[in-house]
């Protein structure tokens, strides 16, 4: 992800131990006592690469609990996101008085399907795909796109924003895309100057679609 985001986001990406690293009283609460395996090693690498992140900033490392919505909760004057697929986890923590809001998701790189696209495409998205370049799953990228785009509006604004509440743009050419929200989502924010815009950058390989976006400071 250190390609995706500018240099005042700290990012760190889980190495082998990190899986299985040590957890702080406060997160180690989160989970409980009867959470499967597979979400006790996600969960564990994003804190681990949280603290790390934390560091690369010269902050202290502090414990990042879960809030009800199971979203991160980050210490006072950070922001921070965290992704995790098969095999893959990062996290990325910014100082609030740079970044207003920093998202990013990693997902694997294949087809999804008609039902799926049905849930998180729009019309025009899906009339959008026909004119990119082949070999490329386009509506996973969306997929992803999407993700990090609730990622940076959920801490502004503090409501859900659904797949079809974002239209996204894709440019292959500078590997970016943009997302507008829908009007009537913005109407309805409980909080003053929600994101209309939020526009971020992607990169595909064979296992893996990243994408990351921020937002400046007001």
């Amino acid at each position: 992800m250190r390609d995706l985001l500018p240099p005042e986001v700290a990012v760190a990406v889980a190495e082998p131990p990190d899986w299985t690293g040590e957890l702080y009283a406060a997160e180690a609460a989160c989970l409980g006592e009867r959470v499967v395996a597979s979400r006790r090693r996600d969960f564990t690498a994003g804190r681990v690469c949280a603290r790390r992140a934390m560091a690369m900033l010269g902050l202290p490392a502090v414990a990042v609990p879960a809030g009800a919505d199971r979203s991160p909760v980050w210490p006072p004057g950070t922001v921070g996101t965290i992704t995790h697929t098969q095999g893959y986890c990062a996290a990325a923590v910014g100082r609030d008085s740079e970044i207003r809001a920093v998202g990013m998701d990693a997902e694997q790189h294949r087809e999804l399907s008609p039902e799926v696209r049905r849930l998180i495409c729009l019309p025009e998205e899906e009339e959008l795909f026909d004119r990119l370049p082949s070999g490329i799953s386009w509506p996973t990228v969306v997929f992803s796109a999407k993700e990090t785009v609730y990622k940076v509006w959920h801490p502004i604004v503090g409501d859900w924003l659904g797949f079809h509440d974002a239209l996204l743009d894709l440019d292959p050419a500078t590997a970016t895309f943009t997302a507008r929200i829908a009007p009537a989502r913005i109407d309805a924010a409980p909080t003053a100057h929600p994101p209309s815009v939020i526009t971020g950058r992607f990169v595909v390989d064979a296992n893996l679609v990243r994408t990351a976006a921020t937002l400046p400071p007001r």
